[in-house]
């Protein structure tokens, strides 16, 4: 049984100090980034998070996801303290992302947890090692899961996992799964590149505020005032999708899908290697994963009868997904929903214009391609419409950032961003992050719901 320790609370001053609430804007500042005398003195402090700097370019989102992520770390929930940030750790781990883990191990041991867990799988409680394959395979290839795994957690043993315990885990791999990809994404794990093209170099997590999102928190909510008054893209709600691409029938569209992921593989949409093969700078978290060498495959369409392709129309976030995962794990599913829905109420019109299209569309074809890649389809969209809107290397970009994240190299960066502002790059990247945290729910939670109906 996997023992909460007794010193769990969250004071307000414990993890950050209260931002001073006097902002001097710096003069002549770049119109496309929000570069301001407050955030750079902040940042030197280590007072201000990485991450957050970049969502800060879209402050009704990044009040959003700060919710989301301090009520999954830090509120009332099924599983302990520590072991919330031992599953962070397991699920950076998988992407070899630093930034993260150490983010979280820091975190793990001020929630009392026990540093011989630090040496290690090895070296943790067996209930949590048993949540190993799940997150390989929500990581990498999360069409794998099945009822049989989510028995596997569930079955009747001393390690055995409840309902409610391994929602609440399914949600923060997804959630560190994805955070990956935006870390990388935006270079919050690379240093500051020549001529300033790259974004915020990483700070040392030793007195970062992250998860702080309270309504009177100094950080989230200074940030935000600044945003609000700076940030080039008006974030709102959209009143629905005003346009929609022309229905077809379910034959021609699973062709036109089929023939999308056939072009990739045929076109090489394949990250860049290092020059010895691998990402600089793994070994030293080899220690929290195993089977190192299994990774993202392409999503090949199989016989139907293999039930290998998931339908929206089937199984949904809006119809199925949600009112589970919020009936286990209360008000998860709220907060969850928001952020998805704040992701799509994001306003780029400049960048939908530079591709000929409506925002909408622009944003719909990210996301169903995204989808499309983790075996995702919808039967109302032509996915042909895919290689209309994507260019090659906004595709290739986006692939490597969702699927391998661990391997955005430099080069994808600068090819790509030529002709996207900085808020624009940011937009993106949430888009990813939001598509892709989605894809692994909507597959995890249907093993779930199959194993109830079982």
């Amino acid at each position: 049984m996997i023992v909460c320790p007794q010193s769990v609370e969250h004071p307000r001053g414990s993890r950050c100090q209260r931002l001073p609430g006097q902002v001097v804007k710096m003069s002549g500042s770049d119109p496309e980034r929000p570069q301001f005398l407050f955030v750079k003195v902040l940042a030197s402090r280590g007072r201000l998070e990485a991450v957050t700097q970049q969502m800060g370019y879209h402050p009704q989102y990044l009040d959003s996801f700060l919710k989301m992520q301090h009520y999954l770390l830090h509120m009332d929930g099924p599983l302990p303290f520590d072991c919330r940030h031992y599953i962070a750790i397991m699920a950076a781990a998988r992407h070899r992302c630093r930034y993260l883990v150490n983010l979280h191990v820091l975190q793990f041991l001020r929630a009392g947890g026990d540093p011989q867990w630090l040496r290690g799988l090895d070296f943790i409680p067996p209930k949590l090692r048993n949540l190993n394959e799940i997150n390989k395979i929500l990581a990498h290839r999360p069409w794998l899961i099945t009822k049989d795994h989510i028995e596997k957690l569930l079955k009747i043993s001393e390690w055995s996992w409840s309902l409610a315990e391994l929602v609440h885990a399914v949600v923060l791999l997804a959630h560190c799964h994805a955070l990956t990809s935006f870390v990388f994404g935006c270079g919050c794990e690379q240093d500051e590149g020549p001529g300033g093209r790259a974004p915020l170099k990483p700070l040392s997590p030793g007195n970062q505020c992250f998860c702080e999102a309270t309504a009177g928190n100094g950080c989230s909510q200074e940030l935000l005032r600044i945003n609000r008054k700076r940030s080039l893209d008006s974030c709102m709600e959209l009143d629905s999708l005003r346009e929609r691409m022309q229905r077809i029938h379910v034959e021609t569209e699973g062709r036109e899908e089929t023939r999308l992921l056939q072009q990739d593989r045929e076109e090489g949409l394949s990250p860049p290697a290092d020059a010895d093969g691998e990402v600089t700078g793994a070994t030293n978290l080899a220690c929290y994963t195993q089977d190192p060498d299994f990774g993202y495959q392409d999503f090949a369409r199989r016989d139907e009868a293999q039930t290998q392709v998931f339908r929206v129309q089937d199984y949904s976030w809006e119809d199925h997904g949600f009112s589970l995962v919020n009936r286990l794990y209360s008000d998860i599913g709220h907060l969850l929903d928001e952020k998805f829905r704040m992701v799509d109420g994001l306003q780029s019109s400049a960048m939908a214009k530079r591709q000929g299209c409506e925002p909408s569309v622009f944003k719909r074809g990210i996301w169903n391609y995204i989808h499309c890649m983790f075996g995702i389809r919808y039967d109302d969209y032509d996915y042909a419409e895919v290689n209309q809107l994507l260019e090659r290397m906004l595709k290739v970009y986006i692939k490597t950032v969702t699927c391998y994240p661990e391997k955005t190299n430099s080069e994808m960066f600068d090819r790509f961003w030529k002709q996207f502002k900085h808020s624009e790059k940011v937009h993106v990247n949430l888009l990813i992050l939001e598509a892709r945290m989605q894809a692994e729910l909507l597959y995890a939670l249907q093993a779930i719901t199959q194993y109830m109906i079982s």
